[in-house]
């Protein structure tokens, strides 16, 4: 297993993090503590959770996934060798029972949030503690543009020099270590960096946005910032929520994928989108590889990605996903990607 540091911090991470969105909802304890002890095994030791996992965010399981994982934790311990990382959600999109989807990152609420992720995480310290999404408006979950609306928006903003202090304290207490920041753009991590600067504040060590084959829009803008700042990638949706693994090709709907079972998820679900998972997949194909091959060995081509979140609903999947990485594309392959993305750029930011 490949191990990269992460940003400019002390922290070393392996090139694969687990996601764990799925427990509490898709997968039930023992199956979730099965996919633990496996990527634990695997000497996958780093694990991404959220305080409104599991998805998607419902009042009566909201918290599950962190629970989940504190029980393995206090069944196996090992706590030492586990690099845990998890998030604060932001306002709007994480349910009316996280702070009524009225979350503003000031000391107060990022303190209380701290609390009950460590609680029920069942430690005393959080390795890298993240902003789930900006507290200001911003083009995420699908959004391709900062728009009039964003533009125009009378939202209150907390300063993001008064977040990044409560959140430095919060290093400086011991209860996280690490500040990571997710669903960011070109601006947002910038304006973090400088204000880390200017004012001798803890400096933000990565940034967690979707990357994969149909969305590479972290490479305009993003890329060059992780490479001159030293902010690493935490690509999370590698699959495109499985599109990327070919079971929902040809309008086929699987029992048990996520698409079929939760109709709210149509960020991937657009002629484009279908139109070049087609063409991946019939490349894959040609040089006998999976789609899911494909995909997740391209993430790991990428000089600016500190490790690739990968999630499943069983072990089969979890198994594929991490004996994907032993795979090296050649440069024809890769440049036969190339051809397919300027065809089709970004079909599902």
């Amino acid at each position: 297993m490949k191990l990269n540091r992460l940003g400019q911090s002390e922290l070393v991470v392996p090139e694969i993090c687990l996601g764990t969105m799925t427990f509490g909802e898709q997968n039930n304890q023992q199956q979730a503590f099965e996919q633990l002890a496996y990527a634990l095994d695997q000497n996958i030791n780093f694990w991404d959770t959220a305080e409104m996992y599991p998805v998607p965010p419902k009042p009566e399981t909201q918290g599950s996934t962190e629970t989940i994982i504190g029980n393995w934790i206090a069944q196996n311990g090992q706590r030492d060798k586990l690099i845990i990382a998890t998030k604060i959600a932001g306002p709007q999109q994480g349910g009316s029972q996280i702070r009524g989807r009225l979350t503003r990152f000031v000391e107060s609420e990022i303190s209380a949030a701290i609390d009950t992720s460590l609680k029920r995480l069942q430690t005393d310290y959080i390795d890298l503690y993240q902003l789930h999404w900006p507290q200001r408006p911003t083009p995420i979950f699908g959004q391709s543009s900062f728009s009039n609306a964003e533009a125009h928006s009378t939202q209150i903003i907390t300063p993001l020099e008064e977040t990044l202090s409560a959140l430095s304290k919060e290093v400086k207490k011991g209860r996280i270590r690490h500040i990571g920041l997710s669903n960011e753009t070109p601006w947002g991590t910038l304006k973090f960096l400088h204000l880390a600067q200017q004012h001798g504040l803890e400096k933000v060590v990565s940034v967690q946005n979707a990357y994969s084959l149909l969305n590479r829009t972290y490479e305009m803008g993003m890329s060059e910032i992780a490479h001159q700042e030293g902010v690493g990638l935490l690509a999370y949706s590698p699959l495109a929520f499985g599109y990327l693994t070919g079971k929902y090709r040809h309008g086929a709907r699987p029992e048990a994928g996520r698409i079929t079972l939760f109709s709210r998820f149509t960020r991937y679900s657009n002629a484009e989108s279908e139109w070049a998972t087609e063409q991946y997949a019939q490349l894959a194909e040609k040089h006998g590889l999976t789609l899911t091959q494909l995909a997740l060995t391209f993430i790991n081509h990428q000089f600016f990605v500190s490790s690739t979140i990968i999630g499943a609903t069983n072990m089969q999947q979890l198994q594929e996903n991490i004996q994907a990485f032993d795979i090296n594309l050649s440069e024809e392959i890769l440049l036969e990607i190339e051809a397919i993305h300027k065809q089709q750029p970004n079909p599902a930011p």
